[in-house]
C-alpha cells in the first residue's frame, strides 16, 4: 500500500470545510499567535528601565515562558488529537490574551513571571503553529504536506514581520503597558477562526485495509517513538533551533542598542527576520518535498553557524545587522517544515500533534537556555560574546546529528502488538 493511501486511511475525518479555507484560517491563527510573542524582546528595555530591573529579570520570565510552552505543547497536542483542534485553540487564545493583559500590569518580577512566563507560555502552546500544522496534516494529501507546512510556518513568520513594527509603534504612541493590552485584544480574535479547524484525529482504522500505523494506540506510538533513533536525533537537533531563535528574538534588540544604534534598528531587524522567513519557510517546504529532509536540515543549521560567525567577527553596522537579520530570516523557521515532515513520515498524521509536541518540548528547552543564559551571562560578563559562540557550536552539532536520520516509516520492519 502506498504512503498516500495509508495517510488517507488514517485521515478519514470529514472537516465540513474546503481545504483552502482550512489553510487560510490556520494561517491567520498562526499570524495572531506567533506575532505578539515575537515582539516581547522590545519590552525588555522600557520595562527594565521603569522598574530598575537587570536584564536577567526580564530574561528569566521569558525563559519560563519558553519552558512552559515546551512542557505544555505535548499536552496541547494530545488535547487536539482527542478533543479537536478548535477547542484547543479557543482555550489557548483565552489564556494567551489574559497573560498579555496581566503582563501590561506587571510591576513586580513575580507578576511578570506569572503573566509573561506561565500564562503566555501556556497560551502559545495551545495556539501554536504545531497545532495548526497537525490539522493541515490531517486535511491535506501527503504530496502537498511540504507546501501546506511551509504556508503555515510562513504565516507565523509574517506575524513576526507584521508585529515587530506594530509593537514598536504601539510602545512609542501609547507606552509599553497599553501596547500589551492592545495585543491581548488582537489575540482574542483567534476563536473566530478556530471553528474551521475543529477536526481531530481519525478513529482507529480496522479491516484488511488498515496498516500497522492505523491500528496502533497513542501509548504504542509513543513507546515506538522513544525507541526510534531517527526520532531521538530529530529531538536533539530541534533543541538547537530553539536556542538560536529564542536568544535572538529576546536579546537582539538590546544587543543592537549596546552597539550604539537606535532601538528602531532592532525592531526592523526582527521584522526582516519575519519577512525573509516567509521566503525561507516556503522554500523549505518545497525543497523538503523534493530532497531528503534530513540533509536540508543539516544545511540550514550549518548555514546558521556560518552566518553568526561572520556577523560577530566582522564590524557591526546597521547594514551588517540587517543583512544578518535577512540571512537568519531565511534560516529561521525553515527548520519546521522538514522537521514536521519527518515526524509525519515516521509515524503518520494520526498522532502528529502529540509527537511533534514532544519534539517541540526540546525546542523550548533550548529556548529556555538561550533566553536565560543570554541574560545571565550578560550580567556576569557585560557582553553577549559567550552566548554567540555557544550558538555557533550548537549549530555545528545540529548539522551533524541530522545527517544520519533516515526518511522512512518508523514501523518499517517492526512488529507492534495490535489491540485485540
Amino acid at each position: 500500500m502506498s504512503q498516500a493511501t495509508q495517510v488517507e486511511n488514517q485521515s478519514s475525518v470529514r472537516w465540513g470545510h474546503s481545504i483552502p479555507l482550512i489553510i487560510i484560517s490556520g494561517c491567520i491563527i498562526a499570524v495572531l499567535s506567533f506575532g505578539p510573542r515575537s515582539t516581547l524582546g522590545l519590552f525588555l528595555t522600557p520595562m527594565s528601565s521603569e522598574f530598575g530591573w537587570g536584564r536577567d529579570v526580564f530574561a528569566f520570565a521569558l525563559a519560563i515562558q519558553n519552558l512552559i510552552w515546551g512542557v505544555a505543547q505535548p499536552f496541547a497536542g494530545m488535547m487536539a488529537d482527542k478533543y479537536g483542534t478548535g477547542k484547543t485553540l479557543v482555550l489557548g487564545a483565552i489564556i494567551y490574551a489574559v497573560g498579555l493583559y496581566l503582563m501590561s500590569m506587571s510591576g513586580t518580577p513575580l507578576l511578570l513571571q506569572v503573566s509573561a512566563g506561565v500564562l503566555i507560555g501556556l497560551g502559545i502552546a495551545f495556539t501554536s503553529f504545531s497545532i495548526v500544522l497537525a490539522a493541515f496534516a490531517r486535511s491535506v494529501q501527503p504530496k502537498y504536506h511540504g507546501i501546506a507546512f511551509g504556508l503555515g510556518t510562513a504565516a507565523s513568520s509574517f506575524g513576526q514581520f507584521l508585529f515587530a513594527p506594530l509593537g514598536l509603534g504601539l510602545i512609542e504612541m501609547f507606552g509599553w503597558s497599553s501596547a500589551l493590552a492592545y495585543m491581548a485584544a488582537l489575540v482574542a480574535i483567534v476563536p473566530l477562526f478556530a471553528y474551521v479547524l475543529r477536526g481531530r484525529a481519525a478513529a482507529q482504522a480496522t479491516g484488511s485495509a488498515a496498516t500497522l500505523q492505523d491500528t496502533m494506540t497513542m501509548s504504542q506510538t509513543l513507546a515506538l517513538a522513544f525507541k526510534t533513533r531517527d526520532y531521538i536525533l530529530l529531538v536533539f537537533g530541534f533543541f538547537v533551533c530553539g536556542f538560536h531563535v529564542a536568544f535572538i528574538t529576546v536579546h537582539m534588540p538590546t544587543f543592537i542598542v549596546d552597539q550604539g544604534f537606535d532601538v528602531s534598528v532592532g525592531a526592523w531587524a526582527l521584522a526582516l527576520i519575519g519577512l525573509f522567513n516567509i521566503v525561507g519557510s516556503m522554500s523549505s517546504g518545497v525543497l523538503g518535498s523534493r530532497f531528503p529532509k534530513q540533509y536540508l536540515l543539516s544545511f540550514i543549521y550549518l548555514a546558521r553557524a556560518v552566518a553568526i560567525t561572520l556577523y560577530i567577527l566582522l564590524p557591526i553596522s546597521v547594514v551588517s545587522t540587517l543583512i544578518f537579520a535577512a540571512t537568519m530570516g531565511i534560516l529561521w523557521l525553515s527548520t519546521v517544515p522538514p522537521t514536521s515532515g519527518l515526524v509525519a513520515v515516521m509515524f503518520g498524521p494520526r498522532f502528529m500533534a502529540t509527537l511533534f509536541g514532544i519534539v517541540f518540548l526540546f525546542h523550548q528547552i533550548g529556548s529556555f537556555l538561550g533566553v536565560y543564559l543570554g541574560g545571565l551571562l550578560y550580567e556576569q560578563t557585560g557582553n553577549y560574546d559567550v552566548i554567540w559562540w555557544l550558538g555557533i557550536a550548537l549549530g555545528i552539532f545540529a548539522a551533524a546529528v541530522h545527517w544520519p536520520i533516515r526518511e522512512q516509516s518508523a514501523t518499517a520492519g517492526r512488529l507492534v502488538a495490535r489491540p485485540a
